[in-house]
């Protein structure tokens, strides 16, 4: 399991989280945004975006706080057509489960740190707002 994947599962494992983002969680590994034809379940009847995320890695650096290390730059955008409130509450709920957690051994993860967060973006192409939350896991690179 890589960083990405151990960070996405305790995500979308979260019962809290999934009670908050009604349009799902999604992988940016399987889809670079969410479309009406790649979430469709991200979209109610009157095709309006609900509550929803996708998870992308931005970058990964060779270098680390420790020998061998590494560490992966993971955002978690988050989209809601009117709730903007919802995805708020996801980003305070998403920085509770991973900011200074050590969420896989086996994945080599030595911890995962919250970066920083962007709010009240307004994606154009979407025409929705948005909140960009970074996260930086630290990696074994050994």
């Amino acid at each position: 399991m890589s960083a990405f994947a151990a960070v996405l599962d305790t995500l979308q494992n979260d019962a809290q989280l999934a009670a908050i983002l009604t349009g799902g969680l999604y992988s940016g590994l399987e889809m670079s945004d969410i479309t009406r034809q790649s979430a469709p379940a991200a979209f109610d009847e009157f095709a309006e975006m609900r509550p929803c995320g996708l998870l992308k890695v931005e970058t990964v650096t060779p270098w680390g706080p420790h020998p061998d290390t590494a560490r992966e730059y993971l955002v978690l955008w988050l989209y809601a057509q009117r709730d903007v409130a919802a995805i708020n509450t996801a980003r305070e709920r998403a920085y509770r489960l991973l900011h200074r957690q050590q969420l896989s051994t086996a994945a080599g993860i030595f911890d995962v740190r919250h970066a920083d967060d962007v709010v009240a973006i307004e994606v154009a192409a979407l025409d929705v707002p948005a909140i960009a939350s970074r996260f930086v896991a630290t990696v074994n690179r050994g």
